[in-house]
């Protein structure tokens, strides 16, 4: 019983922190919506929606 608690303290944990896989993800994303004109669809988005909310 005592090897198979030191075989799981020495493997690393099976989950990440959530920050450590938005900082690993965010990068790729943001890449892939430049590339992709993406940002410009949510630059168009933002504006319609400040336009319909009178800003």
């Amino acid at each position: 019983m005592t090897q198979m608690t030191a075989q799981r303290a020495a493997r690393p944990a099976d989950r990440r922190h959530p920050l450590v896989a938005a900082a690993m993800v965010l990068p790729l994303a943001f890449t892939l919506a430049f590339l992709t004109g993406g940002i410009e669809a949510v630059v168009t988005q933002a504006s319609s929606v400040a336009g319909t909310l009178g800003r």
